[in-house]
This record gives C-alpha cells, sequence and structure tokens, in this order.
C-alpha cells in the first residue's frame, strides 16, 4: 500500500526556474522602452527629469530610474521631463506614450466614501480629461477609454480608494506595406 506522500506526489509540478522578471513600474510619459529606462538612466548623473518636474511626481528609484509617485499630484503632460531627458529616454518624438501613462486606475468600492452614501467629488474634480463618471450621486467609476493615467484623483481622495496598477509601456504601432497602399 502507497503511503500518502507517494500518491501526493504524482500531483506535484516540478519546480521550473523563474526567469529573472523585472517588475513593471509606472514611468515618466514620453519612454519608448523600459529596457532603454533600465539602460540609460543608471548612468544619468543630472537626474534632469526630476528638477524638471513642477509637479515633482517623478523619483528615482533605488536602481536609478525614474518613476511616478501621485501621492501628493499628478502629470500635466507639459512635457519638460523630455525637454530635458539628456539619454533621451524621454523623448517627445514617442508620441504612443505623450497622452497615456503606463498604468490602469481603479476606484475601490469599499474605500470610496461616495460608493457608501457620502457626496463626493474630490477624484472627479482635478480630472481634466472627464474620466471619472458618476453614475447618480454616489457610484463614480473610471471610464478607461478617457483615462490618461495621469494620477490626480489618487492624491486627491481623502480615503486613499483610488488605486493603480503599472501596465507594460505603449509600443508604437507600425504601419505595414500593405496598409500604406491602402
Amino acid at each position: 500500500m502507497a503511503s500518502r506522500r507517494e500518491f501526493l506526489s504524482v500531483f506535484r509540478k516540478p519546480l521550473e526556474p523563474k526567469e529573472n522578471v523585472l517588475p513593471l513600474v509606472v514611468r515618466p510619459p514620453y519612454g519608448s522602452d523600459e529596457s532603454l529606462f533600465q539602460s540609460e538612466c543608471p548612468t544619468c548623473e543630472s537626474q534632469a527629469c526630476v528638477t524638471a518636474c513642477d509637479e515633482q511626481i517623478i523619483l528615482i528609484r533605488g536602481d536609478g530610474t525614474p518613476m511616478l509617485n501621485f501621492s501628493k499630484s499628478g502629470c500635466t503632460f507639459c512635457e519638460d521631463c523630455a525637454s530635458v531627458c539628456e539619454p533621451n529616454v524621454l523623448n517627445l518624438e514617442n508620441t504612443h506614450t505623450s497622452e497615456k501613462i503606463n498604468a490602469t486606475f481603479r476606484i475601490s468600492t469599499e474605500g470610496c466614501v461616495a460608493h457608501n452614501g457620502v457626496i463626493c467629488f474630490s477624484c472627479k474634480e482635478p480630472c481634466i480629461d472627464d474620466a471619472i463618471l458618476f453614475n447618480g450621486m454616489f457610484n463614480p467609476v473610471i471610464d478607461m477609454d478617457k483615462c490618461t493615467g495621469c494620477g490626480f484623483c489618487v492624491g486627491r481622495c481623502p480615503t486613499h480608494a483610488i488605486d493603480f496598477t503599472a501596465i507594460p509601456m505603449a509600443q508604437p504601432t507600425t504601419i505595414t506595406e500593405s496598409e500604406q497602399q491602402i
């Protein structure tokens, strides 16, 4: 008779070594590729993107790369960070990341006071893209088609009910020869 351990070992999968996957980070706009952040930014001594940001939301991580911190403000897409970026990681020609930051935002229905019957428009007021819609007076939702990921709503929420998740950076769209002929 087989032991329980032998029986259960049939269901055990062999451990596969995990690849070195870099965690996703919310990056300033105008970037083209995560690999450029990793290769160029750590050697940048001036860190001019940080000082150029009037909103003071660009921070340098421990690995020497920039990230966005929405705790006090948001991104105005003013182009200043890209204008001063010496390694050219942030570049105004990167139009695929010039209007949307690599993050998705979510309103917690448990933490949001408006979802719990209190009139509050703190997140809607700073949203210049009208991406936060209210279903009636008490049910704010984020319209992901309109949301640019600027982050102004995060710091304005009195209960910190808005959180965000980094997503892979948008890649430039390439037009194939057949599409050009159409």
